[in-house]
């Protein structure tokens, strides 16, 4: 399985120039050439992928789901989720686009928070959305709007720009995504979007300040499986173990609250659940390699 934590890493593995931005790029899907001779491929990528292609030569699972794209052209990859790939013989070159956003370019914005509301970035989701001739053109427009606006001198007005544009683009995606499924039953891979969804009320309410961290344990009961089978599942879909999930999810709502509240250290430590700061800010810099003040400092 790789890795990808970078989009520059992605970019060297897909033998691409470095991105032009480190945290944004748009990717000409019509040059992508995978550099590896697997006929099968799995990775997981720490940054969004929105997809916007036709002709894709290979059999694509995301989260152990097949994820048709026999009529729709339009797919959401979130970060830490698992996609795979069964390459398969085309004579027909695949084309479109390819944008990846890094989370750490959403933080100090609403759409880091609001990027959560968007359910076709999560495994319920296995059909890419179906788009006519003037939705594609809309959509696509927006796009190289994104690429003009990071290809141009950044200022202090360019991540504002971009991230209106991208607002824009999961708005409309969002439109075309009722109209197509609603009168179709969304297939669901249940036990990793019950998890997602008891991760983040848990986090999002009051359960963290009056209980502590979860425990293992305790999400396994809450989800109605043991332990261990919740981890040896999870492992399989996602190689990550369940402790690894919920810290992913403790940093991510950690990263949320000191990029957009004034709550002190202990504070936010306290509101996720930790008895002592110091605890928190070890696991926030064990996993970050920065410290909570210092990736909050960032943005100032």
């Amino acid at each position: 399985m790789y890795t990808f934590n970078t989009l520059s890493e992605f970019h060297t593995f897909c033998d691409l120039p470095k991105p032009e931005h480190p945290l944004v790029s748009l990717v000409d899907y019509g040059k992508v050439n995978y550099q590896t001779h697997e006929k099968e491929v799995t990775w997981i990528q720490n940054f969004y992928s929105i997809g916007l292609k036709r002709d894709i030569p290979a059999k694509v699972r995301y989260g152990q789901q097949e994820y048709d794209f026999d009529e729709g052209l339009l797919s959401f990859i979130a970060p830490r989720q698992v996609l795979q790939l069964e390459m398969l013989p085309s004579e027909t070159a695949p084309s479109g686009w390819l944008l990846l956003i890094h989370p750490d370019f959403l933080w100090n914005t609403p759409l880091a928070k609001n990027i959560k509301n968007y359910e076709f970035f999560g495994y319920a989701i296995n059909e890419a959305l179906f788009l006519s001739e003037k939705e594609e053109k809309t959509l696509t427009d927006i796009l190289l709007n994104i690429q003009q606006e990071y290809h141009s001198n950044t200022d202090k007005f360019s991540q504002n720009i971009i991230i209106a544009q991208m607002e824009l683009f999961l708005n409309y995606a969002e439109r075309y995504y009722q109209r197509q499924f609603i009168t179709r039953k969304i297939s669901n891979h249940e036990i990793l979007v019950r998890l997602e969804e008891f991760l983040n009320v848990y986090f999002n309410s009051e359960e963290a300040v009056h209980k502590g961290l979860p425990t293992v344990q305790y999400v396994a009961e809450a989800l109605n499986v043991s332990s261990n089978y919740l981890s040896s599942l999870l492992k399989v879909l996602t190689g990550q173990s369940t402790q690894q999930h919920i810290h992913e999810k403790l940093i991510e709502k950690a990263k949320e609250k000191l990029s957009t509240t004034q709550l002190s250290i202990s504070e936010i430590a306290y509101t996720l659940g930790f008895e002592h700061s110091q605890s928190f800010s070890k696991l926030f810099k064990s996993k970050t390699k920065q410290s909570p003040v210092e990736f909050r400092a960032s943005f100032n």
